[in-house]
């Protein structure tokens, strides 16, 4: 996986651009949040990827800030919303007012961004509510929590990655004794608690 790119700027026109990489040019589509934040042609760009494989084509994604990366991934696995809406969302609303949307189930903000029904904004609602808990607290467009935050805080984001829900994993957090223990040990813990009968 292309984890960053860091190289210079060619070509820029939203919501695509190219950066040049040793010679290689690599074409990347990216939110308008990120758009706002790039330099002038011809200087130099770090940008943190996203690279989605599909049978018919690879592309990249690249964002500013590594609050917009993680809402970017967990949005394209709710159903129905793809790169296109995440894309969206992101050129629309900061990170922290989507997650004030979500927090105070607020469809109406969301409904305004374009690609944005009523149905996929209660689905949105829904479905990234225990995944917006797990990215942490955001400010000034940087996570504090999800990166760097407590063990227990870092566990709870790792099953949610893994797929279970914020109510489950409370739930096997509680069947534990996570006090001093590392994420890794609280995470093993965690799975193996859940998976007694």
């Amino acid at each position: 996986m292309i984890g960053s790119l860091q190289g210079r700027l060619c070509f820029k026109q939203p919501p695509r651009l190219m950066l040049e990489v040793q010679g290689v040019g690599y074409e990347l589509e990216a939110p308008m949040s990120t758009f706002y934040q790039l330099p002038e042609l011809g200087r130099e760009l770090r940008l943190l990827t996203h690279l989605s494989v599909r049978e018919d084509a690879h592309n990249l994604y690249g964002f500013a800030t590594e609050a917009e990366r993680q809402l970017f991934r967990n949005l394209i696995r709710v159903s129905g919303v793809g790169a296109r809406i995440a894309l969206a969302i992101l050129s629309g609303i900061t990170v922290d007012e989507f997650a004030r949307c979500v927090q105070q189930e607020d469809a109406a903000t969301l409904v305004r961004v374009p690609g944005i029904g009523k149905k996929t904004a209660e689905r949105l609602i829904v479905e990234m509510r225990d995944r917006i808990a797990a990215m942490g607290t955001v400010k000034d467009g940087t996570l504090i929590g999800a990166d760097g935050g407590t063990p227990e805080r870092e566990a709870f984001g790792a099953l949610i990655a893994l797929g279970y829900k914020g109510s489950e994993v409370t739930k096997m957090l509680q069947a534990i004794s996570s006090s001093g223990l590392a994420t890794e040990e609280i995470i093993r813990r965690a799975l193996k608690a859940a998976a007694a009968p």
